[in-house]
């Protein structure tokens, strides 16, 4: 009876073991930056590929310059993170090696950001108000695209000698202009949108009367993939190749995540919430 008993539990033990083999079709690792839209988007985008097709995914952060050249050199096998126009020259040098798939939303928008009390509206007008900033801009990590825009920013108008670009990160960005609105103090940031800072506080972009940011309504974020997933994983290809959501459902995610919640619960949410939205991804 001892041996058959033992000889029983090693069996369960086996078939425990089997289980996550026989689940997975496979691993799937994807990209990404952790500002606060692209811990949304990746985290959606995981949810289905383990919660409704059965793969295992890893999401690994990454600053963007190795993003771009990790999915070009096949170590990873996509992002949905690819900022444009603002990583224009990160697509532009890896555009050969891997395959862009289009956008996976429109109507995205980046800038320098202000609170809306500041009396000033444009750019231009940095330049004799910089004491009320304290001459400083303050940014997120310096390999971002939107801090080579606010570079470029300063360059174009004049404010070398009167504006600073402070490197830090989304959330050190994010923190200080908490505590200047708290404190009704002049503050400008770099900025985008989708962010849940728009709907934290009231905000408004300086007007950019030089283009320096671009076009608002030809700001997109792009689904890049390794070349060979076609072939390799047909299934994975097919939901990124139709993957598309609007701001206003991103910043849904990221709400959730702001007031609390796990990224990866607040996409496990929103699919349940949005089961015929994943339906067309996965068509």
């Amino acid at each position: 009876m001892k041996k058959l008993i033992v000889s029983l539990v090693a069996i369960a033990l086996c078939a425990a073991m089997a289980i996550p083999a026989l689940a997975s079709k496979g691993k799937v690792e994807l990209a990404y930056v952790e500002w606060s839209s692209e811990v949304a988007s990746t985290n959606v985008v995981k949810a289905v590929l383990e919660d409704r097709l059965g793969y295992e995914c890893e999401i690994i952060p990454v600053s963007v310059g190795p993003m771009y050249a990790a999915v070009a050199a096949g170590d990873v096998d996509g992002m949905v993170s690819s900022w444009q126009p603002i990583q224009s020259a990160n697509l532009e040098r890896t555009k050969n090696e891997l395959v862009n798939l289009g956008p996976n939303m429109v109507g995205v928008q980046s800038g320098l950001v202000v609170p809306e009390y500041v009396t000033i509206d444009s750019i231009a007008e940095l330049k004799d108000a910089a004491d009320k900033f304290d001459g400083e801009i303050i940014g997120i990590d310096p390999g971002a695209g939107v801090m080579q825009q606010a570079e470029n920013a300063i360059e174009q108008y004049g404010l070398e000698d009167k504006m600073e670009l402070i490197d830090s990160t989304g959330a050190m960005m994010t923190a200080a202009l908490k505590d200047s609105i708290r404190r009704n103090e002049w503050v400008v940031v770099t900025g985008w949108t989708p962010h849940w800072k728009w709907g934290t506080w009231k905000l408004k972009y300086l007007k950019d009367p030089k283009g320096v940011f671009g076009d608002p309504e030809d700001g997109s974020i792009l689904t890049l993939v390794r070349k060979g997933l076609d072939k390799d994983m047909p299934e994975v290809y097919n939901f990124l190749n139709n993957f598309k959501w609007s701001p206003d459902e991103m910043a849904e995610v990221m709400v959730s995540i702001r007031e609390g919640m796990e990224p990866a619960d607040a996409a496990k949410e929103y699919i349940k919430k949005h089961k015929d939205q994943v339906d067309g991804w996965l068509k």
